[in-house]
């Protein structure tokens, strides 16, 4: 998006844009007083559309703005995210700004909720994950003249600033590495697409990638909930049931591919002769496994910190500073599962 906003809405928009006066208006955002339905509905309406958001802390402070940074992300339970709240905090850390965070659990209302509630506190600035959001929710923060960094994802068009790997490249160089190592009949497990953007942005990028060697993916499967290896291994073990001639499997998060991994081993099966695995987020903790599962690096604490990073030098100046996007590359591990051609 270009021409964003650099002005917080007022009362005063939101009654230009209902025909309410802005008593009215404030009555009703504040839920406060005798309104009549009808005119409640109108008032809330064009609030919404325009992206307004009450302002919490109005004649409390001068600066009319809090050292809080709203940090807004689908999840905490799957290992990717902490480690990018933990690259946030350690450059926030000593400095006046704060980080508050929210969690949305993959649901655009829900992310429509946090980023009311925190947007009415007037904070510093906000760190969202992902690129797509609801109408409502990109108003809101458009419209919140504060600076704003969409992190994780940047296949799309930012509302301000972005940083991130491109998905999409992710999910081909697999493709390409797949492809180098002679494997052909490749399987795809992950979450569910709906959901979850970045993992389809990935899957759209093996199946490209794919294609171009005259390969198609066998079978896949979705699942919705946190990465588990227990769904690693219950998907793993009914794919290859249904297609026993698989040579690649190709798993949208390292837990599943983890849990894969481990079912693999208990039935024997020779890991990567037989049967190739990669993951995706390159999740130190399952260094510990038998064998070390080839992954790809998504860059999670660096985003973190170059997300706060620009946060911090915009709330230090005065002046309007251009929006930045900051794409990361990310790297293959090549593990124990994915066969390395010699002539490569």
């Amino acid at each position: 998006m270009t021409n964003r906003g650099q002005r917080p809405l007022t009362l005063r928009d939101v009654s230009a844009a209902s025909g309410v006066s802005e008593m009215t208006v404030s009555r009703v955002l504040r839920k406060k007083g005798d309104v009549s339905q009808a005119t409640r509905k109108k008032v809330l309406e064009a609030a919404k559309e325009l992206g307004y958001v009450p302002n919490q802390i109005a004649g409390s402070l001068a600066s009319q703005q809090v050292n809080l940074v709203a940090v807004v992300v689908p999840s905490l339970s799957n290992m990717v995210f902490p480690e990018v709240l933990t690259g946030i905090n350690q450059i926030l850390e000593g400095t006046p700004l704060q980080p508050v965070f929210g969690v949305t659990d993959y649901m655009r209302d829900k992310e429509e909720r946090v980023l009311y509630e925190m947007l009415s506190w007037r904070p510093s600035g906000v760190i969202v994950a992902g690129l797509e959001h609801s109408d409502a929710a990109v108003a809101m923060l458009y419209n919140a003249g504060i600076p704003v960094v969409e992190i994780m994802d940047t296949d799309g068009n930012p509302i301000d600033s972005v940083v991130g790997i491109s998905h999409r490249k992710a999910g081909l160089d697999m493709a390409k590495a797949i492809i180098k190592q002679g494997y052909s009949r490749i399987g795809f497990m992950g979450t569910s697409m709906p959901l979850d953007h970045r993992a389809r942005k990935r899957f759209e990028g093996l199946t490209e990638g794919l294609a171009k060697a005259g390969i198609e993916i066998e079978a896949r499967d979705f699942y919705s909930g946190s990465s588990a290896l227990a769904k690693g291994r219950e998907m793993t073990a009914a794919m290859l049931n249904q297609n026993p001639d698989l040579d690649f499997l190709y798993y949208s998060n390292d837990m599943i591919g983890a849990g894969g991994l481990l079912y693999l081993l208990d039935k024997n099966i020779d890991i990567p002769g037989q049967i190739g695995l990669a993951g995706f987020n390159g999740v130190e903790l399952l260094q510990g496994l038998p064998r070390k599962l080839t992954t790809t690096d998504s860059c999670r604490l660096e985003i973190g910190r170059a997300a706060a990073k620009i946060i911090l030098e915009r709330s230090k100046s005065d002046s309007n500073q251009s929006p930045q996007n900051i794409t990361l590359t990310p790297k293959i591990t090549y593990g124990d599962t994915l066969r390395r051609n010699m002539r490569s």
